[in-house]
């Protein structure tokens, strides 16, 4: 057996035509590849907590009736206030507005509620503020 040798002969044309075919499947296959391959998705974006506006419920000390009003945007609590609180009502009830005070330090960095944490002194004063607001926000869509 006797090898002969063969000149194959190509013209630049052919080989620049080639490449460039080459090239552009490589990356038609590529594109097909990121846009079909599951990969890693987006984090939805999770739905809103609260229908954003203030809302408010009634709160019954002795014969007066407090309004406490709870400030809300979509994802969380802003503040939370007592309306129509006389005089009378905090001299006769001092740890209102301490309590309030406390609610308002933490509300922010809350996810719930059910999440503020009180001081053992005011303990009863700020649970029956804890169910005016949980009263107040049964009507933002919690």
């Amino acid at each position: 057996m006797k090898f002969e040798t063969k000149i194959v002969v190509f013209k630049a044309k052919e080989l620049i035509y080639t490449g460039i075919f080459v090239a552009l499947g490589i990356i038609f296959i590529g594109l097909l590849l990121y846009m079909f391959v599951p990969g890693k998705k987006e984090a939805a974006k999770p739905a809103a907590k609260y229908i954003a506006g203030v809302y408010s419920s009634e709160l019954s000390i002795g014969d007066a009736q407090l309004q406490v009003e709870v400030a809300v945007d979509a994802d969380h609590i802003e503040s939370v206030d007592i309306r129509n609180m006389s005089k009378t009502v905090r001299t006769m009830y001092p740890l209102l507005s301490t309590s309030l005070k406390e609610i308002n330090d933490q509300i922010r960095d809350v996810d719930s509620v059910d999440d503020l944490t009180f001081e053992n002194k005011n303990q009863y004063t700020n649970q029956l503020l804890k169910q005016a607001i949980a009263d107040a926000l049964e009507g933002a869509g919690v």
